[in-house]
């Protein structure tokens, strides 16, 4: 196990210096230029000696492997530059707002899991009931409806009709439900087409057949086997969308004025904060490749065939 994380851990290097090279190089390709960028945003008139001296404040009059090798070390020490909208360090904005970020992220990923574990289950063992149908139109219904027009819907609903529920911000547990909702929609409507499509497999495998020759209860086959192997293609698409559900909630935090951190990206690309912009895209890099590996690790401890050495079922 341990050799095992040690690669992993070492493989994410390259892939993170690929991401680096790449955010670097759209940087730099970028019509938009850093110096003017700032002074735009900051209301200072772009003159030709404020340019260079702020071009040389940036580095940017050095060669690009400089400062590619610059990047990277003041990455390493969590050093993304200061924003030039409100003359703060990124890195500080970012850990201000990335706790609502996560909050809602958690949130709609809980209510995903108690909804689509159950849901989808019961849809492969009692194929074409009346739970698998219902199951079919909500994930039919989950993946056709945008997710910024199901916003404005339940806030028509349950918010000024029936006053239920905050419109905006956040600070309680009613504003956190609409949110929530809205972004695990498509999740259930996800997660329980992967977990039905598995067992409706699994229930198809030979140690099915085995175990009911040998008399185990038919909840045991179902709960401790069926569902633990079922199981195993809707936590690798849970690790897939966890990054991208705390880095791309910015649709819904726009919709709901939630202050995370999807919306603050939004207003850094409105006023070109190219080190917000930076720091956006190499942490949500970082997040993807983290939650790809606790993923790994965890399907590794549920389905015994996967091999150690290579992640592949024996």
């Amino acid at each position: 196990m341990g050799t095992y994380i040690l690669k992993r851990i070492m493989a994410i290097i390259p892939i993170f210096l690929l991401a680096t090279l790449l955010t670097f190089g759209m940087i730099h390709l970028s019509p938009v230029d850093p110096a003017e960028a700032y002074l735009s945003a900051a209301h200072i008139q772009s003159k030709d000696e404020i340019l260079a001296q702020k071009r040389h404040e940036f580095g940017l009059d050095q060669p690009l492997h400089v400062q590619y090798v610059n990047s990277i070390i003041k990455i390493c020490q969590f050093d993304f530059g200061i924003s030039y909208l409100s003359n703060k360090p990124v890195w500080e904005e970012v850990t201000y707002r990335m706790p609502a970020t996560i909050q809602l992220a958690l949130g709609s990923i809980l209510l995903a899991i108690l909804v689509s574990v159950p849901l989808g289950f019961l849809a492969g063992i009692k194929k074409n009931s009346g739970i698998d149908h219902f199951s079919r139109l909500l994930s039919f219904f989950g993946a056709s409806i945008p997710s910024f027009w199901l916003g404005y819907l339940l806030i028509f609903f349950f918010s000024v009709k029936l006053d239920l529920f905050p419109v905006e911000g956040i600070g309680t547990w009613q504003h956190l439900v609409l949110p929530s909702v809205t972004l695990a929609l498509p999740l259930i409507a996800l997660y329980t087409r992967l977990l039905r499509a598995s067992v409706l497999e699994n229930l198809q495998e030979p140690y099915v057949l085995f175990a009911r020759t040998r008399g185990i209860h038919e909840k045991v086959i179902m709960g401790k086997h069926v569902l633990r192997i079922a199981i195993s293609p809707m936590i690798t698409g849970l690790g897939m969308n966890l990054g991208k559900l705390l880095t791309g909630t910015i649709i819904v935090e726009a919709v709901f004025s939630w202050p995370g951190f999807g919306r603050y990206f939004i207003e850094a690309i409105f006023n070109r904060d190219v080190p917000v912009i930076q720091c956006y895209v190499l942490l949500a890099a970082g997040l993807f490749i983290f939650s790809n590996l606790i993923v790994d690790l965890i399907q590794m401890c549920i389905d015994p065939r996967i091999s150690r050495k290579g992640g592949q079922r024996q």
